[in-house]
C-alpha cells in the first residue's frame, strides 16, 4: 500500500503558518519580521491561453495572484514572493553543453600555473592540501588574495576539499594580520562560475582582510544584531540570531545539528539562500557547510553559486562583536544557459524578487544534513 504523500507548506502560506505558531513563537517573529499579502490581477486576450495552460498549469491561476512580501524589521532586508513562482518545481535539469563549456573555458586556463603565471603576497604564498594562494592583482583591498584550486573543474569538491580551502583561506588571513596588525577583517567569497561574478572558470576563491571596520553590509548587520539585542535582551547581539534561528526552526525552515544551526532564509537575497551559523570555524561547522552547497548542487541543480564566508575580527575592535556568529551564506545565482541576468532593477535598488520557494528548498535540504 503506498504512502500518503508528504504535503510540503508554501511560503504564500507563510501569514496562517506564522498565526498557528504558538504564542511566544508568534511573538518572537513578528518582533523580527513583517509579512503583507497583496494580490495582483489581469485580464489576458484568450490568445494568450494556450500559452498559459503551458507556463502555468492553468489559465486561472494568473487571473489572481497571490503576493507576499517578508521584511526583516531588524536588518531591513526583505523579498518578494509571487505564488506562480513560488510553486513551480525545483527541478535538476541537465544542463545540455554545460559541461562542455566549462571544459571550453578551461582550454585557456590562467590560473593552471599558479607558481610562474599569478603573482604572490609581499609575505609569500599559502599552501595548502589542494589549493594555493597568489595575490589579486586587480585588488578590491589592500590585502586580498585568491585560493586557486588545485581541481580546475570549480564543481567537483568534496567535504575534505572544502575545508582545505578555508583553512587556506584562514591560514592566509593569519599571515596578513601578522604583516598588518591593524587589519582584522575577514571576509571569504567564492564566486563559482560566470553568472556568480567569476571572471575565470578554474575553482577560485576570493579572501581579504581590512582596516578600520568591516565591509559596509556586515557592518550593518552587526550594528542591527546589537541594536536589536539592547532592545529586547540582556544576552546582546546573540539573542537576534537566536531569535531569527528560533523562528525559521519554528516554521520548518531551520535545524541545529552538532551545535551548528542551518536556516533556509525568509528573506533571501535571491534564490534559494542558506545560512549557516556557527561558534568557531571548525570541522563541525565545515561540515555543515559541504552538506548545504552538495545539496544545492546535487540535489536542486544549482551550478553557479556565492558563498561568503565572514568571523568576528582576528583581535580586539574599538565596537563591539561578542555574540556574531561564524556565519556562511550561499545563494544560487540562476541557469548558467540563460541569458537575462537574475539581478535587475528590483533586487538593485528596491527587494529581492524570489522564485524559489523556502519551503520546498528547506524539503530539500533536510536528508543532506544528517541526524539530528
Amino acid at each position: 500500500m503506498g504512502g500518503v504523500a508528504e504535503e510540503i507548506p508554501c511560503i504564500t502560506d507563510l501569514p496562517a503558518l506564522v498565526s498557528a505558531l504558538p504564542r511566544e513563537q508568534r511573538e518572537v517573529f513578528r518582533r523580527l519580521f513583517d509579512v503583507r499579502v497583496v494580490y495582483g490581477e489581469l485580464r489576458p486576450p484568450e490568445t494568450m491561453h494556450p500559452w498559459l495552460m503551458k507556463q502555468f498549469g492553468s489559465v486561472a491561476s494568473v487571473f489572481h495572484q497571490k503576493i507576499v512580501r517578508v521584511t526583516n524589521t531588524v536588518t531591513g532586508d526583505g523579498a518578494l514572493f509571487n505564488e506562480l513562482r513560488a510553486r513551480r518545481p525545483l527541478n535538476a535539469r541537465e544542463q545540455l553543453g554545460f559541461k562542455a563549456q566549462i571544459m571550453d573555458g578551461l582550454r585557456h586556463d590562467a590560473l593552471a600555473r599558479p607558481l610562474s603565471e599569478t603573482p604572490e603576497d609581499v609575505f609569500g604564498r599559502i599552501q595548502g592540501k589542494y589549493c594555493i594562494t597568489a595575490s589579486n592583482i586587480a585588488k578590491y583591498d589592500g590585502l586580498h588574495a585568491i585560493v586557486i584550486f588545485d581541481e580546475p573543474d570549480p564543481l567537483r569538491f568534496d567535504e575534505e576539499h572544502l575545508a582545505d580551502y578555508v583553512d587556506t583561506a584562514w591560514r592566509w588571513a593569519q599571515a596578513a594580520h601578522d604583516y598588518d596588525p591593524l587589519a582584522c577583517y575577514f571576509l571569504f567569497i567564492w564566486n563559482c562560475l560566470w553568472r556568480a561574478g567569476a571572471t575565470l572558470i578554474h575553482g577560485h576563491a576570493q579572501v581579504l582582510l581590512t582596516r578600520y571596520s568591516h565591509y559596509s553590509r556586515i557592518e550593518r548587520l552587526r550594528r542591527a544584531a546589537l541594536g536589536y539585542g539592547t532592545s529586547n535582551s540582556s544576552d546582546g547581539m546573540a539573542s537576534y540570531f537566536q531569535d531569527v534561528f528560533r523562528v525559521h526552526q519554528a516554521l520548518g525552515l531551520g535545524w541545529e545539528r552538532d551545535g551548528v544551526r542551518v536556516q533556509v532564509c525568509l528573506c533571501p537575497v535571491k534564490e534559494k539562500e542558506v545560512m549557516i551559523m556557527g561558534h568557531a570555524l571548525d570541522d563541525r561547522f565545515l561540515r555543515t557547510v559541504y552538506r548545504a552547497l552538495a545539496c544545492l548542487r546535487d540535489r536542486l541543480g544549482v551550478t553557479n553559486f556565492n558563498v561568503s564566508l565572514v568571523t568576528p575580527p582576528l583581535s580586539p575592535t574599538p565596537e563591539r562583536w561578542d555574540g556574531f556568529p561564524v556565519l556562511v551564506r550561499a545563494v544560487d545565482r540562476g541557469d548558467p544557459q540563460s541569458k537575462s541576468s537574475d539581478f535587475g532593477g528590483m533586487e538593485l535598488y528596491a527587494n529581492p524578487v524570489v522564485a524559489a520557494d523556502p519551503f520546498v528548498v528547506a524539503h530539500e535540504l533536510v536528508p543532506f544534513l544528517g541526524a539530528a
